[in-house]
């Protein structure tokens, strides 16, 4: 019995000294959160002093619900996309990064649609606050880097063109 017993515990103290990392067994990829696609409600046209430099594929954001997902779940964005929030006046915004996955550069708007502010890098699921630096009307979400590759500035403008006139949720 004796004998059993060592066996048994040296069989445990064997599987306990594994692998320090080992394979994801076969629930763990179950598990795996799904990354939601991209879907193009319209269009967004970056301009300076009238002349308009870049043209963006726009997801809208426009419900409580939708603006509250945002980029969640989105590991990826496609070239030269994003999220266009819209709400319904121009207010002192905050947006936190609590369960996203991209970096991100938020672009917050006036009314007007010229840009207020720019916050560069922000960090995935960062959990403080940041903030518009004044009234917004719109905020444009792209993947961190993309401001400075193609030169967005404060005061830029922006235009944008639903694919449809149906409400985007």
């Amino acid at each position: 019995m004796t004998r059993l017993i060592l066996v048994l515990a040296a069989c445990a103290l064997m599987s306990a000294c594994g692998e320090a990392d080992p394979e994801p067994s076969s629930t763990a990829s179950s598990e795996e959160v799904v990354s939601i696609p991209f879907r193009k409600d319209g269009t967004l046209t970056l301009s300076r002093d009238g002349v308009a430099y870049r043209t963006l594929d726009i997801e809208i954001a426009e419900t409580d619900s939708s603006r509250n997902r945002g980029l969640m779940q989105r590991n990826s964005l496609p070239e030269d996309s994003g999220m266009l929030f819209i709400f319904d006046r121009e207010e002192e915004r905050g947006f936190w990064m609590a369960n996203t996955p991209l970096a991100l550069d938020l672009i917050f708007l006036r009314e007007d649609g010229s840009i207020l502010s720019i916050s560069k890098y922000v960090q995935p699921m960062r959990t403080e606050t940041v903030p518009s630096n004044g009234p917004a009307m719109y905020v444009l979400e792209v993947e961190a880097g993309y401001s400075d590759s193609i030169g967005i500035i404060e005061g830029d403008a922006m235009a944008f063109e639903r694919l449809d006139a149906t409400s985007a949720d």
